[in-house]
Order: C-alpha cells, then structure tokens, then sequence
C-alpha cells in the first residue's frame, strides 16, 4: 500500500500523462487510479494525501487533490465531514477554473448539503463547462426543498445559452430529482420546445416522471422519431402508462430494449395479468420464505411494477416484475424461487436493482 507520498507521486503522473497527451482514455486511465487510490483501507492515506495538495500553489496538483479527497468521501462516509470542510475552504479561494471543475466533482461525492450555496455560485460562472459540472453534480448535494436554491439555480440552467448545459439541467431537474412543483413542470415544459432535440427530450421524459398529462403526445412523438427512440424514452412510457402510446410502441421489435415493459405498462390488459401475477410472486415469497418481507409496489417516478423485498440478514432487493416474470418462463412459482436464489447468492455483494444515469446525449 503507498504511503501519501508514494500515492501522490503516482497520481501525479498519471495526470502529467493525460494532461500532455489530451487522450480521453488516458484521463479514463488517471481516474480510476485515483478512485482506486481511495477503496478500503486506503481512505484516510487518500484523504490525507489530498488534503495536503489541496494547499499547493500548482493547478494540477489541487485538482488532483481534489479527485483524491472527493473520492475519498465517496467511498467513506466517516471521512465526509473533513473532505467537506477542506473543499468549501478551497472554494472561497479559488478561481481557476481547471481546479474549479474537480472541486465541484469533489464536492458532489461529498453528497453533502452544506455545499448547495457554493454550487449555486458557480452555476452562474462564466465558463460553460464550469456550469455544466454544477448542473451534473448538483443532484447530489441537493437541500431536499421543493423550491430550494439548488432547485432555483437548475431551473436557471434549463434557459442557459450553452446547449449542453441546458441538457444536463434538464436531466437533472426532471430525471434526477423528484421534488414536483409548478415552476419545476413550466421549467421542463419550456424545455420541450428547446431547438437541442436532447434538451427537449429531457423535457418531455421530466413532464413524464410527473404524470404532466401533457407528456403524452411529446412521448409519442419521440417513439415516432425517424432516428428511433432512446431508452429513457421507453421508461418514460411505462411510467405513463397509457393505452394512448400503444400505436407507437407496437412499431418496435418486441425485444428491443424496453420495449416490453413499456408496452405491458400501457396495454390494460396485460397490466392487470402483470399485477395478479405479481402478487402471486409475493404470496410465494412469503410461503418459501416467511421470514422474507415482500411486497408490490408502484414508484412514481420509477417502474410501474416492483417489488421489493427486504430480510434483515441479507441485502434488500428491487424486482421490475415484467422482467423477473419474463426470467421465470411467466411462471411467479418459478420468479419467486428465483428471488430467493439470488438475494441467498448476493448477500455479501449488495442490491440487485438496476439504475440509468446521465442525460440521453
């Protein structure tokens, strides 16, 4: 295991490379060496490394510091408060903006609210790029208030005049985030007149998350598109759920990627053979199992159709019920063995729920 200067030294070379070769795949090679860097008990020699190139006078070496600590808090909850502390302190200082994109990245891991204020200031920064980072990482420190300033400043980015900026706000405020308020749906709808497609895109599967009844019709539209439809276009479909969207989803292959969870969410009926056969799932769980708790759930801004089941011995899990069925042959007897299987075949290796990031460009 390095010891901090051993760390730095790697690090910082690994950065020079990048830096002087301007290769994605280099920058790709420097971060997860620096994320690697931070894993068990690495953290606090990490941490600690970091902190102290925090304090020089070189761009790359803060920048550097500030992946290192922020990925130190990532991984390390106990170590969140210093890292926090450390970034905040940089913030107040610092102003170029190289240095400034890894510390909004810092920042975010984090996942602390107190650095809501700062990334709310930089949202109104001059560099593009700068303002796209806030945009992408905001959602993780988020204050949790319907009209809070981090809420503010996203609506502010959906109208800036960079393009991917827009893109990523919007992402944010309608796919990210789940408060609901009628500045956020005017703000997402504005965005579904965007002249970006993406942005308008991302308008329209935000107006869907929420059930604006005016997704539909944008939805239907981003089905019928010429290039096809992107796979948050197929979530959002099933989180409507409406026969009105069936025409266009029956232009696809059936197995094309969400194309049957959409189209089993919209089509009535086989929504209600779907819910019956879902509760058998739990009624079998509960007979195998009894220990287990089981239950069907409907999120609003997620799948229609979940379950979810918890045990205090072993990691909770999250089921979408047309997929589990469509493992078991269609048969809940069979999908509830499966769940047993493998919540006993994860225990040591977390959740088996399945998640999507980033804005569709």
């Amino acid at each position: 295991m390095d010891n901090a200067a051993g760390l730095a030294g790697r690090l910082m070379t690994a950065a020079r490379v990048a830096q002087a070769a301007e290769a994605e795949h280099d920058w790709d090679a420097y971060r997860a060496l620096a994320w690697e860097a931070a894993k068990e008990e690495r953290g606090v020699t990490a941490l600690r490394c970091g902190l102290e190139l925090l304090e020089s006078a070189r761009l790359l070496e803060r920048e550097v510091g500030c992946d290192l600590v922020g990925n130190a808090a990532d991984q390390h909850a106990a170590l969140r408060d210093e890292a926090v502390t450390a970034l905040l302190a940089l913030a107040e200082v610092e102003t170029e903006v190289c240095v400034l994109l890894s510390l909004v990245r810092g920042l975010g891991q984090t996942q602390d609210p107190r650095a809501v204020h700062v990334l709310v200031r930089l949202s109104r920064h001059g560099d593009a790029d700068l303002r796209r980072q806030v945009a992408s990482d905001i959602t993780f420190v988020n204050s949790g208030l319907p009209d809070g300033p981090d809420v503010q400043a996203l609506i502010q980015l959906t109208q800036d005049q960079d393009p991917e900026v827009r893109n990523w706000a919007a992402f944010t405020l309608g796919f990210q985030l789940e408060q609901d308020t009628t500045a956020i749906r005017d703000a997402l709808w504005k965005c579904t007149t965007d002249e970006y497609s993406e942005v308008r895109e991302e308008g329209a599967r935000g107006l869907a998350r929420r059930h604006d009844p005016r997704a539909v019709p944008l939805i239907a539209e981003l089905l019928d598109s010429d290039d096809g439809a992107h796979i948050f276009t197929f979530d959002a479909a099933e989180i409507l759920g409406v026969p009105e969207l069936l025409p266009s989803l029956d232009t696809y292959e059936p197995d094309s990627p969400g194309t049957d969870q959409a189209t089993a969410a919209c089509d009535p009926v086989r929504r209600a053979r779907i819910e019956h056969d879902a509760w058998r799932v739990v009624e079998q769980l509960e007979k195998l199992h009894p220990d287990l708790g089981a239950a069907l759930v409907s999120p609003r801004y997620e799948s229609v159709h979940s379950i979810k089941v918890t045990h205090r011995e072993m990691v909770d899990a999250s089921y979408d019920a047309v997929s589990l069925l469509a493992r078991a042959g269609g048969e809940p007897a069979r999908a509830a063995e499966l769940v047993v299987a493998d919540l006993t075949r994860s225990a040591e290796s977390g959740p088996w729920a399945e998640s999507l990031t980033g804005p569709s460009g």
